[in-house]
C-alpha cells in the first residue's frame, strides 16, 4: 500500500478508535461515517436532520478536497439516519450537493448513532476519473 494517503480531521477519536476521516488509495477514496459534530465537539444542527446533512456534506467535502477529489467525484452516499420518516428534509439537504452528480444512494434507519442528538451519520466513496 504504498501509495495510500490517510486524510485526518484532527478529531480526538481518530486517535482513540484507530480511523482516518478518509483513506485514498490510487484513486479511489473512502470516507468515514461522519456526523453532524464540529471541531470543538458541538452537534450542528441540533433537532434538524436538514441542517445536520448539510453540515455533514460540507465537512466530507473539506476531506474529499484533501485527498485532490470533489463532490463531482462521488459515486456512493450512504446515509444512516435515527427517523426515516424525515426523509424528505435528508433527501432536499442531499439533492442540493448531488443533484447533477447523482451518485448511487442508501438511505437506512438504525436504531441509533453514537450520540442520542445524531440524527444522520454519512458514509461516501469517491473515485477521481484518470
Amino acid at each position: 500500500m504504498n501509495n495510500r494517503l490517510n486524510i485526518l480531521s484532527g478529531a480526538k477519536w481518530e486517535d482513540i478508535v484507530g480511523y482516518s476521516r478518509a483513506v485514498r488509495v490510487g484513486n479511489i477514496i473512502e470516507v468515514a461515517g461522519t456526523t453532524a459534530v464540529n471541531e470543538e465537539g458541538n452537534i450542528i444542527g441540533l433537532n434538524d436532520p436538514y441542517e445536520q446533512t448539510k453540515y455533514i456534506i460540507q465537512k466530507i467535502e473539506k476531506a474529499l478536497k484533501s485527498a485532490g477529489a470533489s463532490l463531482k467525484d462521488v459515486v456512493r452516499t450512504r446515509m444512516f439516519v435515527t427517523d426515516i420518516s424525515k426523509w424528505e428534509e435528508i433527501g432536499r439537504a442531499h439533492g442540493e450537493f448531488f443533484r447533477e452528480i447523482k451518485p448511487a444512494a442508501s438511505m437506512i434507519e438504525v436504531k441509533g448513532l453514537i450520540g442520542a442528538e445524531l440524527l444522520i451519520e454519512m458514509e461516501m466513496t469517491a473515485i477521481i476519473s484518470e
